[in-house]
């Protein structure tokens, strides 16, 4: 396989995949309890917030959207373990050698983009201001998603990005910058993946604030260009 091809989507499918999380980290902040659905490390700060506030609601927010997140990591990982037992690739498979995505991950994909179909189901069913018990129904979802969609970039072997949480990306990046004599490795990606994530959380932010009945649009469109960039396979 080509290499540089490969790498090549590969980024624009971690740029793609970071849109969808800053889209959803507004819309979870905006109408879903004012919490994160991919920053677990936030949560847990804000976790510690509603301790101190004596806030039952922001902690009850937390607490869901940090459990929604480990099981979406869980199934994610339970998912694309599972398929790989089922068809394993062998090592003269010229299929699996010219695949983007390794089957396994793409079925993960597959099972996130569900999610955030319902998600976009229930958003609309509520008419875009959940409250209560399909709050947290659809906060549980979201972050569940977006839990799944880590266990498939980790499963990508994208070990020099996240698209969920980016500062260990912002700090490579700065300091691949400033190191003097040293190649800045993945500049491009890194750099893509940070503009990705701001783009991502300034159109959910206007959706919300003009048309909040088209935010789920986004996360689903991010999701499906990565499964067209993964389809085509590379000679």
């Amino acid at each position: 396989m080509n290499t540089r091809p490969r790498e090549q989507i590969l980024t624009l499918i971690a740029i793609a995949l970071t849109f969808a999380s800053g889209a959803m980290d507004v819309a979870s902040f905006t109408r879903l309890g004012e919490v994160f659905t991919s920053v677990m490390t936030g949560n847990i700060v804000l976790g510690g917030l509603a301790v101190a506030q004596r806030s039952l609601s922001l902690a009850s927010h937390t607490a869901v959207s940090i459990a929604g997140y480990i099981a979406g990591v869980a199934g994610g990982t339970w998912i694309a373990h599972g398929f790989k037992r089922a068809s394993p690739v062998k090592p003269d498979d010229d299929q699996g050698r010219a695949s983007v995505l390794p089957a396994h991950v793409n079925w993960t994909l597959f099972a996130e983009l569900v999610l955030l179909a319902g998600l976009a189901v229930g958003w609309e069913i509520t008419g875009t201001r959940p409250a209560g018990w399909a709050q947290y129904c659809l906060l549980a979802v979201t972050a569940a998603a977006m839990g799944m969609q880590a266990s498939a970039v980790k499963e990508m072997g994208l070990t020099d990005v996240s698209t969920t949480f980016l500062t260990g990306t912002l700090t490579a990046l700065v300091s691949s910058l400033v190191s003097p004599g040293k190649e800045t490795q993945y500049g491009l990606r890194r750099f893509g993946v940070l503009i990705g994530l701001a783009v991502g959380a300034g159109l959910c932010g206007l959706l919300v604030a003009t048309g909040a009945a088209g935010v789920p649009a986004l996360p689903l469109a991010a999701l499906v260009t990565t499964l067209v960039l993964a389809a085509p396979p590379l000679r």
